[in-house]
This record gives structure tokens, sequence and C-alpha cells, in this order.
């Protein structure tokens, strides 16, 4: 293991040295395994170790960035980003100021991925693939794992010195049936910070995606159209996530005059009781930390207060930009890339609705769970569903082929007219932006209750 804390040190000196508005730099050491499967075969299996790290300046507005593989002659790294920030620099550089930080964050890590064999990693996902293949009806089917366990240093010109460690898990897998040209999919996502524990207890609901996936060759299709629909909370935090929480991602509303008038401060966007959280502070999940990689700490952002939009999410040069404060968002997958604004945790605030209440006065509805695939364009989205059932006079009746959900977000936001007391966070997803993916978040929400949704159908 290199030390970081000593070549940080040497580094620190040379940031002192120059003249440039600001300058960070980060250094990385990670130790990655994966194991996939496409079918009943192994189709690759990895054991690697990383070791690297950038550095980013800031001279009259203008940015350079180097990154690198190894720590050797790193004063001239330095130098090499400064001289790319002053070709580009033109304008007063904005960057809102913090005072330095000096601190260890030590990771809890319960069971550590990276003390774990290759080979029993590798053995666990054969018994998962195998509960797959053991269904009758299965055509195909993928099962990906992964694990990163990194330990950071972040360091800039004004005397913050920062490590911190982390370990993460994630496991994706998807069964594929097939029969008489019907084909139908069903899948699962799930994830860990800190922990390998949780995913060693799948093989129940391995075995059941599997059957659902059969099962759904043989249910009916919805009619299309308008209807009163029940989002469990991993769709209603994938919904969250990707339909609204990148519109709250603050570069994103600087560069777009059409969205910089829709985000205004203050507007209504839903009913008193909606409220939409962004927070890393939210401790063991796979978005959180103490610091981002601005050294800035993490914050509980509401997004959504009461109906009303309060906040975004901002880098310090985003904030410096539009006149408000950082709220810690700034992160990037790793030292080959530069920090920018992304979600972490990202949710909506339970209410007072038990599901029972929730579903009581529907006569006819949809109870849409799980998802699997979708697309957003600005306002617009676009969501499969990953499991479907009807809602008639009140209760959950039979399985229906998995639906779309499509609308305006803006409009779905103003029709959640229940909430309920239920929230689960959803740790199996990885967020991409900017080239930069899969990046570890987690999203979720309690049950919730959407009126005249658009669902897709015959």
């Amino acid at each position: 293991m290199t030390d970081l804390k000593n070549v940080g040190q040497q580094l620190a000196a040379f940031l002192k040295k120059q003249n440039a508005d600001y300058i960070e730099a980060h250094l990385e050491e990670s130790q990655f395994s994966a194991i996939s499967y496409r079918g009943k075969q192994l189709e690759s299996i990895s054991k690697t170790t990383s070791i690297g790290g950038n550095v980013r300046a800031l001279v009259k507005g203008g940015w350079g960035f180097v990154s690198f593989n190894d720590l050797d002659d790193l004063q001239n790294k330095v130098e090499l980003a400064v001289k790319q920030a002053r070709f580009v620099g033109k304008e007063t550089s904005q960057f809102y100021a913090s005072k330095p930080i000096v601190e260890d964050v030590v990771a809890k890590i319960k069971e550590n991925p990276a003390l774990i064999p290759l080979s029993e990693k590798k053995a666990l996902l054969d018994e998962y693939n195998d509960a797959i293949w053991s269904t009758s009806g299965i055509q195909t089917s993928n099962l990906g794992y992964g694990d990163a366990n990194r330990k950071t240093l972040f360091l800039n010109s004004t005397g913050s010195f920062i490590t911190q460690e982390r370990a993460d898990v994630t496991i994706r897998a998807v069964a594929v049936a097939a029969k008489d040209g019907e084909v139908q999919q069903a899948g699962l996502s799930e994830g860990s910070r800190d922990d390998f524990r949780p995913v060693r207890k799948l093989h129940k609901e391995i075995k059941k995606l599997a059957q659902r996936a059969v099962e759904m060759l043989t249910v009916p299709t919805i009619t299309g159209g308008q209807y009163t629909v029940v989002l469990d909370p991993i769709l209603a935090g994938v919904f969250v996530h990707e339909a609204f929480g990148h519109l709250s991602e603050s570069d994103f509303v600087y560069e777009n005059a059409q969205l910089k008038e829709i985000m205004t401060l203050g507007k209504v966007f839903g009913q008193p009781h909606l409220n939409i959280i962004d927070s890393a502070s939210k401790p063991g999940l796979r978005g959180s930390f103490k610091y981002d990689d601005e050294g800035t700490r993490s914050t509980k952002t509401y997004l959504i207060r009461e109906g009303k939009l309060t906040g975004r999410l901002h880098s310090r040069e985003t904030a410096a930009k539009m006149g408000e404060k950082p709220t810690g968002n700034a992160r990037a997958i790793n030292y080959r890339h530069p920090p920018i604004v992304r979600m972490t945790n990202t949710y909506i605030q339970p209410g007072e609705c038990s599901f029972e209440d929730m579903i009581a006065d529907i006569k006819e509805g949809v109870y849409a769970k799980n998802w699997y695939g979708g697309q957003t364009s600005m306002e617009m989205f676009t969501f499969s569903s990953g499991e479907t059932y009807r809602i008639r006079n009140g209760k959950i009746a039979e399985m229906v082929r998995p639906v779309m959900l499509s609308g305006n977000v803006f409009n779905t936001l103003m029709n959640i007219d229940a909430i309920g007391d239920d929230l689960d966070m959803n740790e199996g997803g990885g967020c991409g932006k900017g080239g930069q993916s899969p990046l570890p978040v987690s999203n979720g929400s309690p049950h919730i209750r959407i009126r005249q949704c658009l669902v897709g159908g015959k």
C-alpha cells in the first residue's frame, strides 16, 4: 500500500508555490473485483488494483485538469494544470471560499469485500446463476457483480487535507423467459456501502425473479389510458432521481436558460405534503460520504419543501455563480475525472398514509413495482415497470404485463395526492452523467399515489 499521506504532504508544498486562484489535488488507491455471467456461462472474472490522481487548477475563470496513474514527478503535473488554466482563463474566477479542513475519515466497514477471496465470490454467483436456470422456461440471463475498496486523499491550496475510505458492492440479475414468440424479463439490483453481507442473502429473491419472468408470459396486457397509479418505493425512487433530481443539478440549470426559468426557487411544484431531499449525510447508504470531492461537508438539501422548490444541488463553482451556498454535491467517479454536480441519496420524505388506505378508494387502478429502463428529456419522462398489478375495488388484484408510464414531471409531481409512511431506499443503482458512470447513489421513496397518470398498454 502506498503512503498517500506522505505523498500528499509533498504535493501540498507544490500547490502553495503556484500562481493560481485555486488548486486542488486528488490521490486515490483502489482495489476492484468483478464477475459476470451471460446465460449459463461465466463471461469474465477479474481482480485489479489502481493508483493515481489528478490536479485541477483555476486561473481567471479557466480550469486546467491533469490526471495521472503514477505518483512520480508531481510538481510538473501541478505546473501543467496551472499552465492549462492560464491558457483558457479570460475572466474573473468564481469559486465559493471555504475554510480549510484537515481530517481522517475512517470507514466503518462491516465485512470488507476486498478481504473475501475471489473464489468465494464466484461460488456465491454460481449459486445465484443456478437458481435462475433451475426455472423452466428461461431463455437467457445476465448476472453481474462488482465491488470496490477506495482510499482517497483530497488537498487544496487553501490548506485542506482530507483522507476518506469506503467499500462499495453491487449485484444485478436479469432473467429472460420466452415461449411461442413471447418474451418477458425480470430483474433485480442490490448494493451495499461498506458491507458484503447484503449480497449473500439473495437466493430466494433471484429464484423469484426467474419465476416471475416466466409467469409474465401468460398474464394479460392492460388497456392503455389514464389511471390512478400507485408506485412502490423502488419505482418512485427511480422517478424522483431520474425525472426530477437531474433537473436540480445546478450546472444543468445554470447553463440552460429554459430550465433556469422553470426551476425558480419558491415555485409551487406539488401539494403541501410533498418533500424531496438529497442528502449524503444520511448514514450507511451508497451515496453517503462526509466530504465531497471539493472538500465540502455533506449536507441535507430540501429540493422541494411543502410543495415548493426550495433548493438545488451545488458545487463550489456553481454556488458562487448563482449566489447560493455549496451543498456538497461535487463528485467524480474516480481520479480520471474532475468533479461535477451529482446527486447522492435522493428521496421523497415519508408521509402519513398507510398502503391499505392509499389503495382503499381506487375503483380501477394500477400498482407498478420495480423498474426496467426508461428515459427523460427535460421535463418529459418515460419509465417501464418491472412488475405490475391491477388495483380493483381497493384491493391488489391480478398481475398484468409490465407497463410504460409517461408524462410531464411537473404535472406528475402536482398529481401526487398520497404519500406513504414506509420509506425504503434502493441501493442497487448507479448514476451516469458527463461520461462518468456508474457513480454510487441511492434513491428511494414511500409508496406514492398519482392521479391521472398515462399508462401504456393495448
